[in-house]
């Protein structure tokens, strides 16, 4: 929406603008749980103050989704953690070695070459290489592969944690 301002209004040329960049921060992992708050404040007065049609809905997205899914938003400010595996960088795969036969199918169809193993043996997802596709995932026939909250070390990381969804 931020891109079909007019441009004739400050709050809708520039709170949408605004809006934008915070949303991009949560989703990167680098917002703040006061940011919620900020981000809703933001959006109201957005509407409220925009002289047309478009600003005075293009928040309603955002406020809806804060005022209905808000636990999600402050999993990724406190958490670093995306629930819903959308936001690359705030999640990783994990490999279980009990699981892996060593098919070697995730290793064929991996882009980035992050998975590494012999076959009939437990492969290995590189977190340094990986760019969280989820081909690996998706091709995998023995549910060996599950996503597990990322290590949080100020900025994101995608090493995995030990708690597994």
């Amino acid at each position: 929406v931020q891109q079909e301002s007019c441009g004739k209004c400050v709050p809708c040329r520039i709170g949408t603008r605004r809006m934008l960049e915070m949303l991009t921060k949560i989703t990167r992992g680098e917002g703040k749980p006061e940011d919620i708050d900020r981000l809703a404040r933001l959006g109201e007065m957005v509407a409220q103050t925009s002289l047309c049609g478009l600003g005075q809905t293009a928040p309603n997205p955002v406020l809806s989704t804060i005022r209905h899914f808000r636990g999600e938003y402050e999993e990724h400010t406190a958490e670093g953690y995306c629930p819903a595996h959308e936001c690359r960088g705030l999640f990783a795969y994990e490999i279980l070695a009990d699981k892996c036969t060593g098919c070697h199918r995730c290793y064929r169809e991996c882009p980035q070459r992050a998975i590494s193993g012999e076959v009939k043996h437990p492969h290995v997802i590189d977190q340094d290489k990986c760019i969280q596709c989820g081909i690996c995932f998706d091709v995998c026939r023995f549910s060996a592969i599950i996503r597990t909250r990322p290590a949080r070390t100020g900025a994101s990381s995608s090493a995995p944690r030990a708690a597994a969804d």
